[in-house]
C-alpha cells in the first residue's frame, strides 16, 4: 500500500493530509497559537526552593516560573549538571549542581507556597534520600523537560527526568533501564528486550520500546536508536554553550512529526507548499532521518495543494454524522463523551438477489469505511459499531475478519472484540490526540451539544404560561413577547387563536416582536 503526504503550511496553521489510492486517510492539524510547550527541554535556573513543600521554582523563560517536585528529579543525583562551572554556593548545595549564569535574565514571579501545595502531589521519599534543598539551591542550573503546559495561574509542571521519544523507542539518556510497553502481549515482551539489549549494549541510557514497535525489525530500531542519540547530543552540546534559562530542545512540531511518525517505506513522496518548510524539512531529514531526504519535494503547483484530492471537502464531511457508501447504504457517526457509535444502514442498496446477501455485502463495504473514518477523524477510546443483523455465521466471521484486516492498516492500536448477543461489535482504539471534530469545531451554543432544539410550538407554550404566571404576581399595562421569527411567526397564525385568549383572560393586551439575535428556544416577557 504506497501513500503520499501531502503537507500545507500557513504562518498560523500546519495541515498534514495521508492519502492512499487517492483516498484521504488521515488528516493532522497544528495550530500556531495552540502548539504546547511539553516534550521542551531547557535549561532553567532554580527560583526559590520550598523544603515545607518539597518543591521548587525554576525559571525557563517564561512569564511565569515553572513548578518542579522533589518527585521529579532523578535520584540522589539531581543537582548533578552537564559540567557547567559551579559558583560559590551554600554549604548545603555544596555537593550539587553547577551555577546560572549571571548574565541570564531576571527571575520571573514565582507563586506563593499556597500555590505550590496545590501542585505537589507526590511524596518526598519518591526521589530517594535527599531533600530537595540538599540538592536544588536558588540560581543554579538545571536541566529540565516540561511535562504539563501552563494553566491560567499556574506555571508549567516540570520534570529533571529527561525522556526523548521516537517513532519506535523512547530514550531515557540518565537511566540504564531497558523496557517494553505493557501493551505489548507478554509473551513477546522478553524477546523484544533481548534484541533491543543486543542494539543499545556498550553506549548507555536507557529504552523504552513503544507499542507501535511490536513488529519492528532491527534496522528500524537501529535507525531509531540513532536518532535518539542525535537529539540527546545536541542537547547536551547546547546546554554547554547557552546561558540559563535557555531552551534547549524544542518538541517537534507537526512538520517535523511527519518525518517521525508518519514516513514509512510505503511512502513515495512528501509534498510541501512552502519554500521555506521544505528547506526544514530537508535539513531535518538529512541530520536524521536521511533515507526519506529524495522523497521530499516542494510543491509549485498553481491550485492548492489540498485541491490535489479534495481534502478540504472530506475534511467537511468528516465533520458530519452521515458518511455514504458506494453502494448506496450509508454510516451514521455519533461521538460522545465515553464512546462513538458507528450504525450501519443499507440505504437505498438493492443490489444482491437476496437481502442476506445484500446486507453482508452492505456489511463488507462498511468494514473499509469504518476503519477509514476511525484514522480520518481520528476516533478513540470505545467505539461501538451496530452492523446490520446476520442471520449466518460465516457472515458474521467473514465481516469480522474484513474489519480486523482493514484495521492492521491504522499506526494507531486498536483491539477488536467478537460480536455480542445483540449484534455489536465492541471495539477500542487508543487516543493520541484530539479527534478532528473536538480541533476544529465546539458544542453548539443554540442546542449546547445536544443537537436538538425545542420545537417553535413548545416554545409558543412555555411563553403563554410565562405570560399567565406573570400576571398573577403583577399587574403591568402590557405584556410584550420578544422571541425569534419563527415563534412569532407561529404566534401570529396557528396559536393566535389562543394568545387572544390569553389576552381576554388576563385582561391586558399582548404585543409581539421579532428579534433575529435570540436562539430559537430564548424569549424574553418585557412587562410595559
Amino acid at each position: 500500500m504506497t501513500q503520499d503526504i501531502l503537507i500545507n503550511w500557513s504562518p498560523q496553521e500546519t495541515r498534514v493530509a495521508v492519502v492512499e489510492h487517492g483516498a484521504v486517510q488521515e488528516v493532522h492539524i497544528e495550530r500556531a497559537l495552540e502548539r504546547g510547550l511539553v516534550g521542551n527541554v531547557y535549561l532553567g535556573k532554580v527560583a526559590r526552593v520550598l523544603p515545607g513543600m518539597q518543591s521548587a521554582f525554576i525559571d525557563i523563560g517564561l512569564e511565569r516560573a515553572a513548578f518542579l517536585h522533589v518527585a521529579d528529579l532523578l535520584p540522589n543525583i539531581s543537582a548533578r549538571h552537564l559540567g557547567k562551572e559551579r559558583p560559590p554556593a551554600p554549604a548545603a548545595a555544596a555537593a550539587t549542581a553547577a551555577a546560572a549564569d549571571p548574565a541570564a535574565p531576571a527571575t520571573p514571579a514565582t507563586p506563593e507556597p499556597a500555590e505550590a501545595a496545590e501542585q505537589a502531589a507526590a511524596p518526598t521519599e519518591a526521589s530517594g534520600a535527599l531533600p530537595i534543598e540538599r540538592q536544588l539551591f536558588e540560581g543554579q542550573a538545571l536541566l529540565v523537560q516540561v511535562l504539563k503546559d501552563p494553566i491560567g495561574s499556574k506555571g508549567a509542571r516540570l520534570t529533571a527526568q529527561i525522556s526523548i521519544a521516537g517513532r519506535q523507542l523512547v530514550f531515557l539518556p540518565q537511566d540504564q533501564h531497558l523496557g517494553v510497553s505493557q501493551k505489548i502481549p507478554p509473551a513477546q515482551r522478553e524477546a523484544l528486550r533481548q534484541r533491543l539489549q543486543a542494539l543499545t549494549a556498550g553506549e548507555g541510557g536507557g529504552f523504552i520500546l513503544r507499542t507501535n514497535a511490536e513488529d519492528a525489525s532491527d534496522e528500524e530500531l537501529a535507525e531509531d536508536v540513532a536518532y535518539l542519540r542525535k537529539i540527546w547530543a545536541h542537547i547536551k552540546a547546547a546546554a554547554a554553550r547557552l546561558p540559563a534559562p535557555s531552551l534547549l530542545q524544542q518538541d517537534l512540531s507537526l512538520l517535523q512529526r511527519v518525518l517521525r511518525d508518519l514516513a514509512s517505506a510505503e511512502t513515495q513522496s512528501i509534498q510541501v507548499d512552502s519554500l521555506e518548510q521544505f528547506a526544514q524539512l530537508q535539513q531535518f531529514a538529512r541530520a536524521y532521518m536521511p533515507a526519506m531526504l529524495e522523497r521530499i519535494g516542494h510543491y509549485r503547483g498553481e491550485r492548492p495543494i489540498f485541491d490535489l484530492y479534495q481534502i478540504d471537502e472530506e475534511i467537511a464531511r468528516a465533520l458530519g454524522r452521515r458518511v455514504e457508501l458506494k453502494s448506496g447504504g450509508y454510516l451514521v457517526i455519533d461521538q460522545t463523551e465515553a464512546l462513538t457509535t458507528i450504525d450501519v444502514n443499507t440505504g437505498g442498496f438493492v443490489g444482491a438477489r437476496n437481502f442476506d446477501d445484500t446486507i453482508f455485502r452492505t456489511n463488507l463495504e462498511a468494514t473499509q469505511a469504518i476503519a477509514r473514518q476511525l484514522r480520518l477523524r481520528n476516533l478513540g477510546g470505545i467505539v461501538i459499531v451496530d452492523f446490520i443483523d446476520m442471520l449466518r455465521e460465516a457472515h458474521r466471521e467473514a465481516v469480522l475478519a474484513e474489519l480486523r484486516k482493514q484495521l492492521a492498516r491504522d499506526r494507531v492500536k486498536t483491539s477488536t472484540g467478537a460480536f455480542s448477543q445483540l449484534g455489536l461489535l465492541e471495539m477500542t482504539r487508543k487516543r493520541n490526540r484530539e479527534s478532528l471534530a473536538q480541533m476544529l469545531s465546539e458544542s453548539c451554543p443554540t442546542c449546547g451539544g445536544s443537537g436538538r432544539v425545542k420545537t417553535a410550538r413548545s416554545v409558543c407554550y412555555d411563553i403563554l404560561r410565562e405570560i399567565l404566571r406573570e400576571a398573577r404576581a403583577f399587574s403591568p399595562r402590557e405584556f410584550r413577547i420578544v422571541a425569534a421569527a419563527p415563534v412569532i411567526e407561529l404566534l401570529l397564525d396557528e396559536e393566535s387563536a389562543h394568545l387572544a385568549g390569553l389576552s381576554e383572560f388576563i385582561g391586558k393586551p399582548i404585543s409581539l416582536q421579532s428579534e433575529a439575535a435570540l436562539r430559537p428556544d430564548q424569549y424574553d416577557i418585557v412587562l410595559l
